[in-house]
């Protein structure tokens, strides 16, 4: 079963609340180097084989990374075992609920101003294609699914478990997907026919790189949910 887009975020926020472990996380992402498990349990006044354990679980949720590395001016044989030290993780974490894909769609908007400034083209028209561009690799996902069989067999269920896993919170009912979660809420609100066309032509990628005609989204403006549902018929 692949992890839902965002548990690996929740736990690597969820890890820092366990207090001892903050302050290690403290202590490293602060430290001009990497920081050894002795030297943070004597930073910290605390055992070694506490702050091992605290370390290994914030390299394991994605908080820190791990090197092992002897001493400066040690080397060679007799120099002993190479010590586990740890520095902060160059990964970035974020959180919402409901799930929102805010830094997604300003990627690609960067890359429609981009290309609208390089080639002269409107940015709605760059935006368009590169948010197509981006729902056909969704779909390649889809397609990956259905040929590794982790779907039911359909291409619905294929797509709805990519949607899902974006954000969307799909349900299905009555020859149609709903995605109840916008990703672009906030945006929306701002600009609702830059962002709403935009969603539009990802999903279309999206069903387009899957290919199956009886999935067709469709533009329909909701305050409960997101404005592109998609008929299966």
């Amino acid at each position: 079963m692949r992890q839902r887009h965002g548990e690996s975020e929740i736990s690597g926020i969820v890890s820092l609340a366990e207090p001892q472990r903050l302050k290690l996380y403290r202590l490293v992402a602060n430290a001009e180097g990497s920081v050894s498990r002795d030297e943070a349990a004597q930073a910290l006044g605390i055992a070694k084989s506490v702050a091992a354990f605290h370390l290994d679980r914030l390299e394991a949720d994605g908080l820190l990374e791990a090197e092992f590395r002897r001493p400066e001016g040690r080397g060679g044989p007799g120099a002993g075992r190479p010590t586990k030290r740890y520095r902060r993780s160059g990964r970035e974490f974020a959180v919402s609920v409901p799930e929102r894909q805010y830094a997604f769609a300003a990627s690609l908007m960067a890359q429609a101003i981009t290309r609208a400034r390089e080639e002269n083209i409107p940015v709605d028209q760059a935006l368009n294609e590169a948010a197509a561009a981006a729902g056909s690799a969704l779909g390649a996902q889809a397609l990956t699914l259905l040929a590794g069989g982790e779907t039911d067999g359909s291409s619905q269920a294929a797509v709805r478990a990519v949607l899902d896993e974006f954000g969307y919170e799909t349900t299905a009912a009555a020859g149609q997907i709903t995605l109840r979660n916008c990703p672009f809420r906030q945006l929306a609100d701002q600009d609702t026919e830059l962002v709403c066309g935009m969603n539009l032509r990802f999903i279309e990628g999206l069903l387009d790189a899957v290919g199956d005609p009886r999935l067709k989204a469709r533009l329909e403006p909701s305050e409960e949910c997101c404005c592109v549902p998609i008929s299966t018929g």
